[in-house]
């Protein structure tokens, strides 16, 4: 039998009545001939909660004794599911990260899968059970203690189950219908993809899309392991397929626009002009863990040069200190910080070979009065940094000017 992999967020099972919403969708794949594995999130804003409790405590909680609160929030979903399904008539088993064995990296907060074993998995399949797994969280290979994922890490979790398992598909549940050429909270008009590229996804989760996860993403196309984004509210709707670019056919050079408001950009002026000077400011910021996206070098008149570059803002006070003693050490003149930044970018696999996409998302801009700070892109990503107070405008007019509130759900075959 076929095995299917199902993810459900936070907010599909918030509450009693969306957790039997979510065993229906689970029964119903079983009957339809699947073995089927469920991986969930914690309840509603639980971890939220959890997170928030912690800073009532202490501003800087040990890594271990945070891990082991935040991965709380799922042992409480897994066994609810497990009787909402057990309820209908069908067998279910729920498991927390340490008792399936996923096995991470000995790292807290942000660790990565690094085995999964599934010997006990298929044995409760083969059984005829509903496996349901707690998301984002594993056990270190190393010490044999609880670490998590980070953020959204559940969408990992699932993932690696259907790679792992050589599932069929991965399905991930959430509370929108599919993934929108950008945010449908910001511009009415966006339109629902029916199928996206795994690069294009992969582009739009790592620049602020909050629909999946993008290590999932990553994983699902080192893999090919195909996945659907789909709405737990409307199990009916086949949401978003996330396939392989060689699958789709490319009418619009552009699929998406997101926003990302997290970041901060750090300036570094007077910075002298010498080699070797970018590759000592970037690889002190690495041995500090502070990772940099957007990195632009501009030479000033009195020949020194300076150096902008984005961090998280969740980064940006340890980012502040490694800047200033750079600063120092290499006899820059000064450091500036600002947190009132946005980063828009179009993303689209029909970019490559086409002519004039920048200049058509530069023009937008420019036509309604936004200014740019900072570009960078690759094949099938243009990103710039605005105005935190123009990053709505800005996506609100290239999402216009890229006519995406017309794409057509027809030409879009799967």
């Amino acid at each position: 039998m076929p095995i299917l992999v199902q993810k459900f967020g936070g907010s599909s099972v918030a509450d009693a009545a969306c957790i039997k919403r979510v065993a229906g969708i689970a029964v119903n794949a079983k009957k339809k001939g699947y073995q089927v594995v469920v991986v969930v999130s914690a309840m509603g804003d639980t971890t939220d909660k959890l997170i928030n409790l912690s800073k009532e405590i202490t501003n800087k909680p040990n890594a271990r004794e945070y891990d082991l609160l935040v991965s709380t929030g799922e042992q409480i979903s897994i066994p609810l599911v497990a009787m909402a399904i057990q309820s209908l008539g069908e067998k279910s088993i729920s498991q927390t990260g340490l008792q399936v064995g996923i096995m991470t990296e000995d790292r807290h907060g942000k660790a990565r899968i690094t085995e999964i074993k599934t010997d006990k998995l298929k044995k409760y399949l083969k059984e005829g059970n509903i496996v349901i797994v707690a998301g984002f969280q594993g056990i270190s290979e190393v010490t044999g203690e609880i670490t998590t994922l980070g953020r959204g890490g559940s969408d990992t979790t699932a993932m690696a189950l259907a790679v792992a398992l050589g599932a069929e598909r991965c399905d991930i549940y959430t509370d929108v219908d599919g993934v929108f050429t950008t945010n449908p909270d910001t511009v009415n008009e966006a339109s629902k993809l029916k199928t996206i590229s795994y690069e294009e996804m992969l582009e739009l989760a790592s620049l602020g899309a909050a629909v999946l996860h993008p290590r999932s993403v990553e994983i699902a196309k080192n893999y090919e392991m195909p996945m659907r984004v789909r709405s737990s509210f409307k199990p009916e709707d086949e949401g978003t397929l996330v396939q392989g670019v060689e699958k789709m056919e490319l009418n619009n050079p552009v699929s998406g626009v997101a926003l990302d408001e997290s970041q901060a950009r750090i300036a570094i002026a007077g910075v002298p002009d010498k080699p070797g000077i970018a590759a000592t400011v970037f690889e002190t910021l690495a041995k500090k863990n502070i990772s940099v996206d957007m990195i632009i070098q501009s030479t000033s008149k009195d020949g020194t040069n300076e150096i902008a570059f984005t961090v998280d803002k969740e980064n940006i006070e340890d980012a502040k200190v490694v800047s200033a003693e750079i600063a120092k050490e290499i006899n820059a003149t000064d450091v500036t910080v600002d947190v009132n930044i946005a980063k828009v970018s179009i993303v689209g696999a029909g970019m490559i070979g086409r002519p004039g996409i920048a200049a058509a998302m530069f023009k937008a801009l420019a036509d309604n009065k936004i200014n740019i700070q900072m570009i960078s892109t690759s094949e099938i990503k243009v990103s710039c940094v605005v105005e935190s107070k123009d990053g709505d405008k800005a996506v609100k007019a290239i999402h216009k000017v890229f006519e995406l509130d017309k794409v057509s759900k027809e030409k879009q075959k799967v």
